[in-house]
């Protein structure tokens, strides 16, 4: 398995992506809200990654992706395609997936909203998934496994009684979109990678209120729950540093 390590040269241009894809989701803020269709969303992230920042949205004509962001309403796990006809509603949650192209590389983000009032239970699926992606950010550091990641991630879901979507993962990114390694949101302390300095990768857990079977619509992209149960996402791109992790796309209403 080659995994790239990035220099510093391209660490600094992952920086500027990663920035530039938390600006994207910073700005998206006030446009959630009920009465606003996907599609109006992707047009204005659009439009905001293409003219203000002068990026490239990478989804857009992805393996045929037809939309510049993914966005995933309720039950829809990932890579929800935006619709005019998706209209948000009062305790609705959605997930926005960001990821920009600037100088040949990627930042990759996403982030979960409640739209409107929240429902009952929908704000702690969205707060324990959270806490899910900063536990495994917070063991990043070289020498710990990517095993470990995936172990304190299922541990802190299945506490809460929440399952944890084993179909898709995180990945390696740089020049390429997706590179190796995998990072799975479950597994066994002490297996898989170990972790070096100038590795960049996504942890990005998806979490399901009920079962984590998934189910792929015919669109050939929206994944759902086979149960039809809420799921919550959170990512962030990271890099390995010499004695621990740099968070990439770090919003600024987060501390790291």
């Amino acid at each position: 398995m080659q995994v790239s390590i990035k220099t510093p040269e391209e660490i600094e241009k992952m920086r500027v992506a990663g920035r530039l894809a938390a600006e994207v989701l910073e700005m998206l803020d006030e446009h959630v809200k009920p009465g606003i269709s996907t599609e109006e969303l992707n047009s204005i992230a659009h439009d905001y990654i293409v003219n203000k920042q002068q990026a490239i949205p990478a989804p857009l004509n992805y393996k045929g992706f037809p939309k510049s962001i993914c966005t995933s309403v309720n039950h829809v796990i990932c890579h929800g395609i935006p619709t005019e006809k998706k209209i948000l509603k009062d305790g609705d949650i959605i997930n926005i997936d960001v990821t920009v192209i600037k100088d040949e590389y990627h930042g990759d983000t996403s982030k979960m909203w409640v739209v409107g009032k929240p429902k009952p239970g929908t704000q702690r699926l969205i707060q324990i998934t959270q806490e899910c992606l900063y536990k495994g950010i917070e063991l990043v550091k070289p020498g710990t496994r990517l095993g470990d990641i995936g172990h304190v991630i299922q541990q802190h879901a299945e506490k809460h009684r929440y399952s944890v979507v084993r179909d898709y993962c995180g990945h390696g990114i740089g020049k390429v979109f997706h590179e190796e390694p995998q990072v799975m949101h479950y597994g066994k302390p002490g297996t898989g990678m170990e972790l070096q300095e100038g590795m960049t990768f996504t942890i990005e857990p998806m979490i399901n209120q009920g079962k984590y079977q998934t189910k792929l619509m015919a669109d050939g992209w929206t994944v759902v729950t086979k149960d039809h149960k809420l799921s919550a996402q959170w990512e962030h791109t990271i890099l390995v540093t010499a004695d621990g992790y740099e968070v990439l796309t770090k919003r600024s209403e987060e501390s790291f």
